[in-house]
């Protein structure tokens, strides 16, 4: 157990910027990876986390990729508008944000891993809620889609901890400093 958890966005985009297709398909990722050896840094990332958070559109795309709900080891938090209560995987959040993350990483665990989307990662980086991101980057030009950032951001200014290379994958690893005022 670590003493601070950390929130780290753990995420994959093409060389344009966009994590998915402008209808959410992510298919083109899976092919790109299914061309490279299989090893993203994933598996050791994802032994060093305990809880999933993820928007609603994001958990409602999930459920569709695979037969079986794909972190059941974890404990999972889906941020909706619409749903509440929870199920065998989920439990559905509805809470202010800011006051949700406080009570969470006050509570002991590992690190939490906001897996997305788009919408969520842009919340908690306004909000100063992400800890570190870790970026790989896919050698694939979509042209048009979901971007990783669709709307302006305050200034806020990144450490780059780590890059690594797999295969034709470029992975980023920053950590998160305080927002800077222009």
């Amino acid at each position: 157990m670590n003493s601070k958890r950390k929130v780290v966005l753990f995420i994959a985009t093409s060389l344009d910027g966009y994590i998915a297709r402008t209808d959410g398909d992510i298919e083109w990722l899976h092919e790109v990876e299914s061309k490279g050896d299989g090893e993203n840094g994933y598996f050791t990332f994802y032994e060093n986390i305990d809880t999933v958070l993820m928007g609603r559109k994001t958990y409602d795309k999930v459920l569709t990729l695979a037969d079986q709900f794909p972190y059941p080891d974890k404990k999972n938090y889906v941020f909706s508008r619409t749903r509440s209560g929870s199920n065998e995987n989920v439990t559905f959040i509805n809470e202010n944000v800011e006051t949700f993350m406080k009570r969470l990483k006050s509570e002991d665990g590992d690190h939490i891993w906001l897996v997305g989307g788009g919408d969520l990662f842009h919340t908690f980086l306004e909000k100063n809620l992400v800890d570190e991101l870790i970026v790989t980057i896919i050698p694939v030009l979509l042209g048009a889609g979901i971007p990783l950032l669709s709307k302006e951001l305050p200034n806020q200014h990144l450490n780059l901890l780590k890059s690594t290379n797999y295969g034709q994958f470029v992975q980023l690893h920053y950590s998160v400093n305080e927002k800077k005022s222009d």
